[in-house]
């Protein structure tokens, strides 16, 4: 099995109820959309056995692994979560919501983008351990909670100013997503936190 991994690295999760949490990530390359936010380059790759990513991987002190990209779940089968549970590690993933995840995962993050939304009963019928909906000029806000499957968590996210030097989100995003909130307070407000304090 080769597995084409764009990049790991170990840092805190910045976003969603996990922030602040040691995570060790990896993140594929492949993808099924193109969002104009996406800070991923699926360009570039190295192709890795299980046993290869698990020696890149296996010096980090933390246990915790975050599959994330490009869209994971192109990638990520059960037999690749199965493998790192044996070695020990608790398991996150971040997936736009396009297709459903594998069994067995500790901690399911869907970010779900436009195309998406009318998969989600069908993709998650168990629900999710949040949802983290992206918000911004080009997407919009998240559909009535009502009709999302059950979450321990609801995010709401602005995304951040593409031009170079800013790291601040938009702010018509910023208070869109506050009034919202404020209108709805199942939702919380979840901050790109790791741009702010400028840590990968």
């Amino acid at each position: 099995m080769k597995l084409l991994i764009n990049e790991i690295f170990y840092s805190l999760q910045g976003e969603g109820a996990q922030m602040g949490f040691p995570m060790i990530f990896i993140r594929f390359s492949m993808c099924n959309l193109r969002c104009s936010y996406c800070d991923t380059d699926f360009k570039e790759y190295t192709e890795m056995t299980l046993e290869e990513l698990y020696q890149a991987i296996s010096s980090y002190p933390a246990r915790n692994i975050l599959w994330t990209g490009g869209e994971p779940t192109l990638s990520l089968t059960e037999e690749i979560v199965e493998y790192f549970h044996q070695k020990g590690y608790r398991q996150s993933i971040e997936t736009n919501g396009t297709h459903p995840v594998p069994q067995n995962l500790d901690y399911i993050t869907c970010s779900p983008k436009p195309e998406a939304f009318h998969l989600l009963r069908k993709n998650f019928p168990n629900g999710v351990s949040e949802w983290r909906f992206p918000f911004g000029p080009e997407t919009p806000l998240p559909p009535n909670i009502e009709e999302l499957p059950k979450a321990l968590n609801y995010f709401l996210s602005p995304i951040f100013s593409p031009e170079e030097g800013t790291i601040t989100p938009y702010p018509i995003a910023l208070n869109a997503c506050i009034d919202y909130i404020k209108e709805h307070p199942e939702w919380r407000l979840s901050i790109q936190l790791h741009k702010l304090i400028g840590i990968q």
